[in-house]
């Protein structure tokens, strides 16, 4: 899968999984596990770009005697997943003509 794309998909991944609930780290991980195989390192990347890109915002709270980080999708965030859903559309449409192609052989 072209590498851009991928990047594109697990972020919104990553939003999706923070919707609806603030989520932290591990717990991102856990949630997406069943659909995707995520490493940390990659995770992490990919939450300081969306914070970067102001789509979540960050919160320290401790937790067992330790800061755990908090991420919370913002109105910017909620709009690239909107965004997603209607751009998605068009690439449905792509990929339903490329396999139509292989339908008439």
């Amino acid at each position: 899968m072209d590498t851009q794309l991928k990047r594109g998909l697990l972020e919104i991944c990553v939003l999706a999984t923070i919707k609806n609930e603030d989520s932290y780290g591990y717990k991102i991980i856990k949630d997406m596990k069943p659909y995707i195989e995520l490493s940390e390192s990659t995770l992490y990347t990919i939450l300081k770009r969306l914070e970067t890109t102001k789509m979540l915002t960050v919160q320290s709270v401790e937790h067992n005697g330790r800061l755990r980080k908090y991420y919370h999708i913002t109105k910017a965030g909620l709009q690239r997943i909107e965004d997603f859903k209607s751009e998605w559309k068009e690439v449905i449409a792509v990929y339903q003509f490329v396999i139509k192609e292989d339908e008439h052989d």
